[in-house]
């Protein structure tokens, strides 16, 4: 099968294009042949060498599988070849999807949504699990309650936007004032142009002093140490991003809050609760680019870029098929 090996880490040009034997399903494991994947601000941590002892090289890399069970190993119930499903492979463990096939335990993946491509199954699968893992698991969130989220026209924010607007939330976001009509569009109530003004001070006014329920971070910086500010009493902040440097959460103690750190686990029940979400048309991925598997050294470029241009998702046709589902409105790379 074809693949795209990290060789080292280092930049974009970092990946090579190899011929690597077909994976082998053991007992309890499907091969799913990959139709589409994804990039994720986690896939190119992982390629310029963030988390070394826990990527041993050379390695395939991905985060996100769309694809087709080939066959079936010992013991596997769930499924049988020529079941379309979705899933994000155990994080830094074994393989990952940048590869025309890919292997993994029955119990972390489920069935494809039918009203998803699979260039959008791809993108949704682990930014989906990390919106619920946050916002549903450890937020808590309410019906009625409000919450912030940070980078709301990103790949996890627009989500997570959706997401919480599916469990009654009001919702704040912070993006760029060109990218408000897009977040408007995933359901944001409230929109903050972080360029041009404070969040504190847009979610203090429009909250009357009241503050937020819960804050999920998506971005890092300070957001931390600065979060307890826009926070109601017996608040909580979601983050999603590692903490590099130590920060002062003292303001935190006056309102009670509670802070939670997420790095999301792998299973099929979170994968069937946003099924059902997207068949019931409340929850959809924004793909807003598409490059071919040769091209993941430009995707990652144009991902890890500032200005980028992108709204939502990059999606990797690892298979050519999956272009002819793309969304009309999709930036291609050929």
């Amino acid at each position: 099968m074809k693949a795209m090996m990290l060789e080292s880490f280092g930049g974009p040009e970092s990946f090579q294009l190899r011929d690597v034997p077909t994976p082998i399903p053991n007992a309890g494991e499907v091969l799913v042949r990959v139709h589409a994947t994804s990039i994720n601000p986690l896939d190119y941590q992982v390629r310029r060498g963030d988390y070394p002892d826990l990527v041993p090289l050379p390695a395939i890399s991905g985060h996100d599988v769309s694809g087709v069970v080939e066959a079936v190993g010992p013991g596997v119930t769930a499924f049988v070849p020529g079941d379309e499903v979705w899933y994000t492979p155990q994080i830094f463990a074994g393989s990952g999807s940048y590869a025309e096939y890919h292997v993994a335990a029955q119990t972390i993946v489920a069935r494809k949504p039918k009203a998803l491509s699979h260039l959008e199954a791809a993108s949704l699968s682990l930014v989906g699990g990390t919106a619920w893992e946050a916002l549903v698991v450890r937020a808590s969130l309410r019906v009625g309650e409000s919450v912030l989220i940070h980078g709301g026209a990103g790949g996890v924010g627009h989500v997570a936007i959706q997401l919480a607007k599916a469990m009654g939330a009001r919702v704040f976001t912070t993006v760029r004032e060109a990218n408000f009509e897009f977040a408007r569009r995933m359901g944001a109530d409230v929109l903050i142009d972080y360029e041009k003004e404070d969040y504190i001070d847009a979610i203090l006014r429009e909250t009357a002093g009241h503050g937020v329920d819960v804050v999920f971070d998506t971005i890092g910086g300070d957001t931390l140490a600065r979060s307890p500010d826009a926070l109601a009493q017996l608040g909580r902040v979601v983050t999603i991003v590692d903490i590099a440097q130590p920060q002062n959460v003292i303001q935190a103690w006056g309102k009670n809050a509670s802070f939670h750190f997420v790095f999301t686990r792998q299973n099929r029940g979170k994968l069937d609760e946003l099924s059902a979400l997207v068949e019931r048309g409340q929850l959809r991925p924004h793909v807003g680019a598409v490059y071919s598997l040769a091209d993941l050294g430009l995707a990652h470029a144009r991902l890890e870029s500032r200005n980028n241009g992108l709204l939502g998702k990059i999606a990797i046709a690892v298979d050519p098929s999956a272009l002819s589902d793309a969304p009309s409105t999709t930036q291609h790379s050929r």
